[in-house]
């Protein structure tokens, strides 16, 4: 098992998002996935950095951790080839470290350039479309595409890595899994579920399985929820929501009666490493082998000191 650090663009700025980075390497993380939004989820929030940028930032300044989009809608708001270009520039400056993390995104970032928003099922045509280019272009040479939903016109990407990125799917439900295990090369979820891995392996994967873990460190209990309901609470709206509201004011309307004990109920808050084993063992038993940590905690030096000599060494344990 390997463990990630889930860098929260939308939370803080651009330069302490590639600060986090550095610290994750520090800290003994073996990889960090970013987030990849144009707009924030809560008015709390106040942040989204280009996370391309902040990728190649970190890539400059870091040498051995794993970097990641946690994740890259490629259509609407991207077209695909945008795409394959900034994964394989990404791939070279890292030196091989990236790996693409894509999925049908949210009207949230991708309503912002006035091509509408479509229902879930074409989404994932067009993803399946996006993919296929995305493949095309990093094969060399110059290539077109006409499909039911997207073009490419004599287009190639000049600069590739040797090693091409893996791309990690996202996956809410088996129908995305499926689209995974047939055009991915690792799956991405949010959720401890099973049947996930079980569509995602029925479809011809066999690489990894990403999930974010979602924790809040602080020194007491109620310090840390407080803080998840802040940051976080957006999350316990469930999918059918996050893909469908626009803009951070709708978020603010549609989580206003979450509270802290609510948050206090789905993530591990608080400084008892057993808490945190609690809430990341589902995703373990549930056969995810790479677990990106989430802290919406208010203190990352503090998480980060508590992960490298008490949280770190205990999750490691879990698949021994």
């Amino acid at each position: 098992m390997r463990l990630g650090f889930k860098l929260i663009a939308e939370a803080y700025s651009p330069v302490e998002i590639v600060d986090q980075a550095v610290r994750a390497e520090q800290a003994g993380f073996d990889f960090v996935e970013v987030s990849d939004h144009f707009h924030p989820w809560v008015p709390e929030h106040e942040h989204s950095g280009f996370a391309f940028s902040m990728l190649a930032a970190a890539a400059a300044r870091t040498s051995t951790i794993e970097l990641a989009t946690g994740v890259t809608c490629p259509f609407i708001r991207y077209h695909p080839a945008i795409v394959a270009q900034a994964a394989a520039t990404t791939a070279l400056l890292s030196g091989d470290r990236f790996t693409l993390g894509v999925g049908a995104g949210e009207r949230l970032n991708e309503h912002v350039v006035g091509q509408g928003w479509p229902p879930v099922a074409k989404r994932h045509e067009m993803l399946r479309e996006a993919l296929e280019i995305i493949r095309l272009l990093w094969s060399g040479g110059y290539h077109s595409y006409d499909g039911k939903h997207l073009k490419l016109e004599d287009a190639r990407v000049f600069d590739l890595p040797d090693t091409l990125p893996r791309i990690a799917v996202a996956a809410g439900g088996p129908a995305a899994a499926r689209i995974a295990g047939e055009l991915g090369d690792a799956l991405f979820a949010t959720e401890p579920r099973k049947d996930l891995v079980t569509a995602y392996e029925q479809a011809g994967g066999d690489g990894r399985r990403y999930a974010e873990v979602p924790l809040a460190w602080a020194p007491t209990e109620d310090e840390a929820a407080e803080s998840a309901r802040r940051l976080f609470r957006f999350g316990l709206t469930g999918w059918k929501v996050q893909a469908e509201l626009p803009n951070p004011v709708n978020f603010a309307a549609a989580t206003e009666l979450v509270t802290a004990d609510h948050l206090r109920e789905q993530f591990g808050c608080g400084p008892d490493v057993a808490r945190h084993l609690e809430i990341a063992t589902p995703f373990v038993e549930a056969g995810y082998d790479q677990l990106a940590l989430i802290n919406a905690g208010p203190d990352m030096d503090g998480f980060f000191d508590f992960f490298s000599k008490e949280l770190g060494p205990a999750l490691r344990k879990l698949s021994s």
